[in-house]
């Protein structure tokens, strides 16, 4: 029934009652009598009482829908305000429901694209700077080298102190080629590019451990590429802002991510020992690493660590119905990864867009 319907029909049944009294035996006498007084007030009270239930029960719906609205975030994907009440309350979730799931694709569709021309952008800076900058830097080595070999002995040092930073400046610049484009993922595989940034990441103050598992199940390369981006950022932040001496990097192969499907799945789990999140703000490192999950409807989770520290898991899912995508890095010869809104030939529709994108630019 309606609300609309419901109030009107409240309302036309305390006026019925009313008009009845009215008409009928019951009088009021004048001076009213007490008794009289309390008949009134009786039937003014329970005409109160029912007509604030049924409102508070038709309007209870857009309450929720309220607070649903007040609450909506579009990086936690999935939280629906449930479908009751009246008619046009029931209406107007639904309503909602639908525009949250088109805002919900919008934004994956155009994460996607924005992601794609950011490595596409990676990769073409990572060329330019091993390309052009870095051979530069190489010539100016061996022009070095030529003038330490003439120039009187009270110069060399100078000369070789030049050299020094010279060389210093070209390994910079092909570790931030490296972090740009990540070669050896391309290269050697995921397991190859995990040790890489554990290597990279273990400094004087910060020692990184992994722990890769082998026989994972088969992913694609953009599954891979996200694995890879998450672990990155999230050494980052534990080098940048944790203040901790230890961290724990972890990928394994874990059962029944897909819950009663129990489907096999990967869990990439980032640990330190510093001071944890705290009351955490989520900047743009965090938010970036729950737009790239949401691209192969991955669960993303930053947490509290087991006594001190903070977590960041990352739970991908996969299914054995995958079909064939070609043989990846590591040796695989099926991949596909399942995931919400994925289309036959396993990658997610999102991810088909941002292909389009960087081949058109």
């Amino acid at each position: 029934m309606s609300l609309f319907r419901r109030i009107f029909l409240l309302n036309a049944a305390g006026l019925t009652v009313a008009t009845a009294l009215l008409l009928g035996p019951v009088t009021v006498s004048t001076p009213i009598l007490p008794g009289e007084v309390l008949v009134v007030v009786a039937g003014l009270a329970v005409l109160l009482v029912v007509n604030a239930l049924v409102l508070r029960i038709g309007l209870a719906p857009l309450q929720r829908l309220g607070r649903a609205m007040a609450t909506a975030d579009l990086l936690h994907p999935g939280a629906r305000a449930p479908v009751t009440g009246p008619a046009e309350v029931a209406g107007l979730i639904t309503t909602y429901n639908t525009m949250l799931d088109r805002l919900e694709t919008e934004r994956a569709t155009s994460s996607a694209r924005a992601l794609s021309a950011q490595e596409g952008e990676r990769r073409r800076i990572s060329q330019e700077l091993h390309d052009e900058v870095g051979q530069t830097l190489t010539a100016v080595l061996l022009q070095l080298k030529r003038v330490a070999d003439q120039v009187p002995g009270e110069l060399r040092e100078e000369v070789r102190q030049a050299q020094e930073a010279t060389r210093g400046s070209l390994d910079e610049i092909r570790r931030i080629a490296r972090r740009l484009r990540p070669g050896v993922l391309e290269e050697l595989g995921l397991h190859s590019a995990l040790r890489s940034l554990a290597a990279e990441f273990t400094t004087h103050g910060l020692s990184v451990r992994h722990h890769l598992d082998g026989d994972l199940p088969p992913l694609t390369e953009e599954t891979e590429l996200v694995v890879y981006r998450v672990a990155q950022e999230g050494l980052t932040n534990t080098a940048r802002h944790a203040g901790a001496d230890r961290a724990e990097l972890r990928l394994r192969r874990v059962v029944g991510v897909d819950g009663d499907d129990g489907g096999d799945g990967v869990e990439l789990l980032v640990r330190d020992n510093g001071k944890g999140p705290g009351r955490l703000r989520e900047g743009a490192g965090i938010s970036g690493m729950r737009e790239r999950a949401l691209l192969i409807g991955a669960a993303l989770s930053v947490g509290a660590g087991p006594g001190a520290g903070t977590d960041v898991r990352l739970r991908i899912s996969t299914k054995s119905g995958a079909t064939k995508s070609g043989a990846t890095k590591s040796g695989a010869t099926e991949t596909g990864v399942s995931t919400t809104g994925a289309s036959e030939s396993g990658v997610p529709p999102q991810l088909r867009a941002a292909t389009a994108f960087e081949g058109d630019r």
